[in-house]
């Protein structure tokens, strides 16, 4: 009798469309349809402009999907959160443990019994979580007790304490971490060394590669204009703001250049990153396209890309960026900094240096032989190393082999 595929139950608890969806997104394109059936369960029915969103996308490769409608917080734990942060006010743990307490009571264990009941009823031998630890702790609870395997993708730096380091090591059969700098994170943190899986995002190398001047057209902007962008969502951790201030800088010693910045993306922070733009005097300078479902066309168009982040994983639009042959410049953190070899597939600046940072985009608006050099060197270091099928067949074999809670072996 031959048995039938691995049931996955893909859990993704996350509020916006990054670079993790689209990791996830690429995944399932290319999983084997034979050997896997996944099932998404998601939280939000996120939307990428342009009308879509990953309920339309997941449909159109044939995966299902599932949605846990989310609650407003109820008022008494509003007014308990207040009461409480009050009391504790000397202590900024005890403050995060009573928050985290409360948070467990009106939505965490509601969500993880509501998951509990689709692993159950849908028989899934696997259960998938495609964020972090500390933001899928519903997951965790959910398969308590449960002959299945569950897998974490840690997609980012993650934020770890002992209790949930205990957790992850009582419950959890694998940990993906998409750089080393993950892994090791991880395993400082005491997440066991067994557990854990460096399994680096990728991009598809074999791609047809966007026309340059499309966008550029679009935008009505000049073929001379030198042309900075960034792509990304607009929350504080990606720190757009340190962006602007080194424009102003560029700006402050260069008032004649022709330079635009295009900013690709939307978020918390569109209002405020506006808001200094023209307190800096560059918004002239300065374009907010909003959300855009075309990243990889607006990276081709660009002369430098700048990922300014407080913290990464393994940054996909890294790897875009050099694959459609821009140049890259990044702050000096997790996953980045393991993409980037300074000053031979791109530069880095410690994260929140300003000044070095305008440094550098002075240096590749002034060299062009100095882009062209890094430039070539990435994207061979890109197609050398991060090709999509590697990373798909490394996932396959470590969720194939903690099918019904075995420890893995890959």
């Amino acid at each position: 009798m031959t048995e039938g595929p691995q049931k996955i139950l893909l859990l993704d608890t996350g509020r916006e469309w990054g670079g993790g969806t689209n990791s996830m997104l690429e995944l399932l394109k290319r999983i084997d349809r034979k050997r896997f059936h996944v099932t998404c369960c998601f939280y939000h029915n996120y939307l990428r402009g342009e009308g879509e969103n990953i309920e339309s996308v997941l449909k159109r490769i044939n995966i299902p999907v599932i949605f846990i409608p989310q609650k407003k917080p109820p008022l008494w734990a509003k007014l308990l959160k207040e009461t409480l942060r009050s009391l504790f006010f000397f202590s900024q743990t005890l403050k995060k443990r009573v928050v985290a307490w409360i948070d467990q009571q009106w939505r965490i264990r509601p969500n993880a019994q509501k998951i509990r009941a689709l692993l159950q009823q849908g028989a899934f031998d696997t259960l998938y979580m495609n964020n972090q630890p500390s933001t899928n702790i519903e997951g965790y609870l959910a398969a308590t007790g449960l002959t299945i395997g569950v897998v974490q993708h840690c997609r980012i730096e993650p934020q770890l304490d002992a209790r949930l380091v205990q957790r992850v090591n009582n419950d959890c059969n694998a940990v993906i971490a998409v750089s080393h700098g993950v892994n090791q994170t991880l395993q400082d943190h005491g997440v066991a060394a067994q557990r854990c899986f460096t399994v680096t995002n990728a991009v598809d190398i074999y791609q047809p590669l966007p026309d340059k001047t499309t966008v550029r057209e679009q935008l009505g902007l000049a073929e001379q204009s030198f042309l900075f962008g960034s792509i990304g969502s607009l929350i504080p951790r990606k720190s757009h703001h340190h962006i602007l201030q080194a424009l102003a800088q560029f700006k402050q010693h260069f008032p004649d250049a022709d330079w635009r910045m295009v900013v690709v993306g939307a978020g918390p922070e569109h209002d405020k990153l506006l808001q200094q733009a023209r307190h800096d005097k560059i918004s002239d300078h300065v374009l907010f396209t909003g959300f855009r479902n075309n990243a990889l066309d607006y990276l081709s168009a660009f002369d430098v890309f700048i990922l300014a982040s407080k913290s990464e994983g393994l940054p996909r639009v890294v790897l875009e960026a050099m694959l459609v042959n821009t140049a890259v410049i990044g702050s000096n953190v997790t996953g980045t900094a393991e993409l980037i070899e300074d000053n031979r597939t791109g530069l880095l600046f410690d994260y929140g240096d300003t000044s070095t940072l305008f440094k550098h985009m002075q240096h590749l608006w002034q060299d062009a032989s100095l882009r062209q050099s890094l430039v070539r060197q990435a994207n061979a270091h890109v197609k050398a190393h991060y090709a999509i099928e590697n990373y798909v067949a490394q996932v396959e074999t470590i969720v194939h082999n903690v099918n019904r809670g075995k420890q893995p072996h890959v």
